[in-house]
């Protein structure tokens, strides 16, 4: 994979450099080109998510993986005259997230390029932490959280959403089936990933290490939409996972991208093309 990485390496954490040569580079520049897409194949998750982290005027709001910028945008509104920050490792995504913010009219919506692992945050700056599906990447969990626990005022409030396991996530597994022909391994433990923290005994582990309390899950089960149909849902997918093909012989790269797209076809429905997933909402509080 080509790419080109612009964070600066003295603020990035050794454990993260992958991360950060991913998400500044080619993975990070797709995800900012794509804004609208991974929105919308989040949205049923939204209104929990956001209902959770319960901002409120005034307050003062740090999201960690904000990509570009949704949920960032969301707690800028409900804190009024509050103010958010986002942070993310990708200069594209926060670029992205800049711009849409200041379109919108949200001058209390603000972004940095920053590995929230190992940044300076103001020692209590913050009465709340959210993350929707961005703390599964940190390479070293348990100093991450610990940073975060330092950034949040006394009673703050942290707020995730993650992954649950991924064999409880259709998704994930109908495009590791048809695309690399396997059925996706569990996480390695201690690897940074999209289900590190799919186990709710090593979150809470992990938490009431970093110095947090009241750690509480809600099991969420909602559907994904990739597309308004199995053409546009292909298109994204590929764009997103192709690399799984790449060292294929080509007429197995086109039996298998004509597999993804029959697929997706049968998951067609009134709302597009959607796949079942399965998240924890987190939330817990610094004492």
């Amino acid at each position: 994979m080509t790419t080109t990485t612009t964070v600066d390496p003295t603020n990035v954490d050794p454990s993260n450099e992958a991360q950060a040569q991913a998400w500044d580079g080619t993975e990070g520049a797709y995800w900012a080109a794509h804004p609208d897409r991974f929105d919308t194949a989040l949205a049923r998750y939204q209104p929990a998510f956001h209902a959770a982290a319960d901002v409120g005027p005034g307050d003062r709001v740090l999201d960690v993986g904000c990509g570009t910028g949704l949920t960032t945008r969301a707690a800028a509104r409900a804190a009024g005259d509050g103010a958010a920050l986002g942070v993310d490792l990708s200069a594209r995504m926060v670029e992205v997230a800049r711009a849409t913010a200041e379109a919108e009219g949200l001058p209390n919506a603000r972004f940095a390029q920053a590995d929230a692992q190992v940044h300076p945050f103001a020692t209590a700056g913050f009465d709340g932490v959210i993350s929707r599906t961005g703390a599964m990447f940190f390479g070293r969990p348990d100093v991450a959280f610990a940073n975060l626990a330092r950034a949040l005022r006394p009673r703050g409030r942290l707020t995730l959403l993650t992954w649950q396991p991924a064999d409880r996530n259709e998704w994930i597994q109908v495009f590791a089936r048809t695309l690399a022909g396997r059925e996706l391994p569990p996480s390695p433990p201690g690897q940074p990933g999209p289900f590190s923290l799919g186990d709710p005994d090593h979150v809470r582990e992990l938490l009431t290490a970093a110095g947090f309390t009241d750690v509480a899950f809600d099991g969420l089960a909602e559907p994904e939409v990739y597309g308004r149909d199995a053409g546009e849902a292909s298109a994204f997918v590929l764009g997103l996972l192709g690399w799984m093909l790449a060292d294929l012989p080509p007429a197995e790269r086109d039996r298998r991208t004509e597999a993804l797209r029959a697929i997706l076809a049968a998951h067609e429905g009134p709302e597009g093309v959607t796949l079942g997933s399965a998240a924890w909402l987190v939330t817990a509080r610094r004492p």
